[in-house]
């Protein structure tokens, strides 16, 4: 990893300009979710994001939360609809969504999450690492500390 100092900032933001970030991570690479519930935030089959700290962004123009699930909220324009971010409660890093960027030809992918959730028929074998959402423990416990032992995290969750 770089040091965030020699790297220029990432800048981005909704579609009708209203909601405006600035970012400083060390890094430049993203990630992609194919958890149900980021396909039904972004109305497609996967979302493309880079996670960072929180910390690191310094929103110009906040975007407005809709919470998700007892542990998460997501960030939108709530002018044009826009899907910006995703953030556990707890957590002291966040995702911004790579489509969001001025110049998301900066980030490169280098994982595949929540594969249980993958839709076969939209997904080319890129040769990247696919990780199950179950997998993580840290993510698996906020689950269960939310919603119970024997959640399976997702949607679903959160609709009982």
């Amino acid at each position: 990893m770089s040091d965030s100092t020699s790297l220029p900032p990432l800048t981005g933001g909704c579609l009708c300009g209203q909601v405006r970030y600035e970012a400083r991570p060390d890094h430049r690479e993203g990630y992609y979710c194919h958890c149900r519930m980021c396909q039904l935030a972004f109305g497609n089959t996967r979302v493309a994001y880079i996670n960072l700290r929180k910390s690191e962004v310094t929103w110009l123009t906040p975007p407005t939360y809709f919470v998700s699930s007892k542990i998460a909220r997501r960030g939108f324009c709530n002018r044009c609809g826009s899907p910006l971010s995703f953030e556990f409660n707890d957590s002291e890093y966040m995702d911004l969504s790579v489509g969001s960027l001025d110049q998301p030809s900066v980030l490169t992918p280098v994982a595949h999450y929540a594969i249980e959730s993958r839709i076969e028929a939209w997904h080319m074998d890129d040769g990247l690492p696919g990780h199950r959402l179950d997998d993580n423990t840290k993510i698996a416990t906020r689950w269960k500390n939310a919603y119970g032992d024997d959640v399976v995290p997702g949607v679903d969750a959160t609709k009982g």
